[in-house]
C-alpha cells in the first residue's frame, strides 16, 4: 500500500532534479556516522533519491534537499564549527534555502516516529525565538514546497 510519501516522490522524480539512490549501505554508513537512525520519511526519500534540487535546477534552486554525504550538524553548516555554544549536537540540516540558511531537523524531539523541521535562519541561529517550526514531519514539508511552488513558503502563514 502506496505510504504519503510515495506520491511526492513520484512528482520529484517527474518534475524536479532528484538525485540517483542512495543504497541500503549507504543509509546504514550514514546511521554509522551521526549516530541516529532515519525517520519513515527520510528513509523512504533517500531510498528513492539522495538529495534532490526543488521548483528549478543547481545554483538557483530554493530547496536543495542535501545528499546524505552532506548532511552535517547545523552548527557545523551555519558555522563551520562543531562547539556547543553554536547550536544543539541533535539538530542536523538536512536542506539548503540559498543565501546560508536551512531546513533543519532535530533527532531529540520526534513527534509521532518522525523528526520535525526547522527555519535555520544563519543571522539568529541558534535562537529559538527566530528559528520557527516549519512542519512536524519531512513529507509534510515535501508536499508544503510543492504545492505552494515558492521559496520560504512558511513565512507567509
Amino acid at each position: 500500500m502506496p505510504t504519503p510519501i510515495d506520491s511526492l516522490l513520484e512528482e520529484i522524480s517527474r518534475d524536479h532534479f532528484p538525485h540517483p539512490p542512495a543504497t541500503p549501505a549507504e543509509i546504514e554508513a550514514f546511521e554509522q556516522r551521526v549516530g541516529w537512525k532515519l525517520d519513515p520519511d527520510l528513509r523512504a526519500f533517500y531510498l528513492h533519491c539522495d538529495g534532490a534540487e526543488l521548483l528549478k535546477p543547481r545554483p538557483v534552486s530554493p530547496y536543495r534537499i542535501l545528499p546524505l554525504s552532506k548532511i552535517v550538524r547545523a552548527r557545523v553548516a551555519i558555522y563551520g564549527e562543531d562547539e556547543d555554544k553554536l547550536g544543539p549536537a541533535s539538530v542536523y540540516a538536512v536542506c539548503d534555502v540559498q543565501d546560508g540558511n536551512y531546513i533543519v531537523i532535530d533527532v531529540s524531539q520526534p513527534v509521532n516516529g518522525r523528526y520535525p523541521l526547522f527555519d535555520a535562519w544563519h543571522e539568529a541561529w541558534p535562537d529559538p525565538y527566530y528559528c520557527e517550526k516549519v512542519e512536524d514531519a519531512f513529507s509534510e514539508f515535501l508536499e508544503a514546497a510543492l504545492r505552494s511552488r515558492r521559496p520560504a513558503y512558511w513565512l507567509e502563514r
